[in-house]
Parts: C-alpha cells; sequence; structure tokens
C-alpha cells in the first residue's frame, strides 16, 4: 500500500499507525523515519497516518481534512510529506498553503477546497482524536505497533530502531 489510507489493516501484516499532525515540528522530524521504514518495510508494513491535531497549531485540524481529500485522491502520503516539509509555512499560510501544494502534486486543488468547506473528511479526523485519546495519546507524533505505544514527541532517539525490531518480531513471528 503506497498510501496512507485509514482503510481496515490486512491480517497478513503488522500495522504502525502514526498519530501525526501536519503542522507539528516533531513529525517534520519525523518524516525521514516514516520515509525509511516505508523504503525498508514497502507493501510488508501498513504505516498509517492517524490524525491528532494539536490546538496549539490553529490551521492543524483543516490540514488534517486537507489530508484525507489528498488520500482519497490516490496521493496522500506524497501530499502528507510535502505539508509537514513546509509545516512552518502552514502556520503563517493556513488554506492558502494547503491548497497551493494539491496544485503543485497534480490534485484536485478545488475538489480539496470543496471538501475543506463542506467538512467531508470531519468524521475521520474526529475518529482518529478520539481513538488517540482513548489510548493515551498526547502530543505528537506518537506510534503504535504491536500493542506498544512510542511517544516521539519529547525525542526521536532510537525510536525508529524500536520500530524496526517490533516490525521484524511481527513478521518473523508470520512465517
Amino acid at each position: 500500500m503506497n498510501d496512507a489510507t485509514a482503510s481496515a489493516a490486512r491480517p497478513d501484516r503488522p500495522v504502525l499507525d502514526v498519530w501525526c499532525e501536519l503542522q507539528c515540528p516533531d513529525c517534520r522530524t519525523a518524516l525521514e523515519d516514516l520515509r525509511t521504514l516505508r523504503a525498508r518495510y514497502g507493501d510488508r508494513l501498513d504505516v498509517r497516518l492517524r490524525h491528532f491535531p494539536l490546538p496549539k497549531h490553529k490551521h492543524a485540524y483543516v490540514a488534517a481534512q486537507a489530508a484525507e481529500e489528498a488520500i482519497e485522491q490516490g496521493r496522500g502520503w506524497p501530499y502528507i510529506e510535502a505539508v509537514l516539509a513546509r509545516s512552518e509555512e502552514l502556520g503563517a499560510r493556513g488554506e492558502k498553503l494547503l491548497l497551493e501544494v494539491a496544485g503543485e502534486l497534480g490534485l484536485d486543488a478545488e475538489e480539496l477546497d470543496t471538501a475543506l468547506i463542506d467538512g467531508r473528511h470531519l468524521l475521520i479526523v474526529d475518529a482518529d482524536q478520539a481513538e488517540g485519546k482513548a489510548i493515551g495519546v498526547t502530543g505528537t507524533p506518537t506510534y503504535v505497533i504491536g500493542g506498544e505505544r512510542l511517544d516521539g514527541g519529547t525525542s526521536q532517539e532510537g525510536l525508529r530502531a524500536r520500530i524496526e525490531e517490533i516490525a521484524d518480531r511481527l513478521l518473523a513471528g508470520q512465517g
């Protein structure tokens, strides 16, 4: 799977849920780890973006909705990565940046704008946030794999290695 869909996990592969918000500098820092994990495991590991917009970032909630529309248009990860790479600019420009990135990636920016107006992705964002709170997520990024929650909001140090260790163990258990 090459997208950030929140679709049902395939039972034949482990899932890495990443609670993230697109205006978060720590999530931007984690982007390289996510790229590395996705490249290393390919379709053997289901890496799923889960939304956890923080109140301190005023454009995070709308960015989560925009990401869902990008997922629906088949370009979720490229969009997520592009917005995260410009998270500081998102803080200053808000929706204008979200639409600009959509256009740069060849998405239907007009449809993305319509999705933000009609709120069609609000339930997904709200459900992710509620689930995150229910399992103890308090900041971003937070990773959950194999039933273990790893908090990346304080430090990314050693997290990718720990995720790889768990993923390798889970994958070895399938054979």
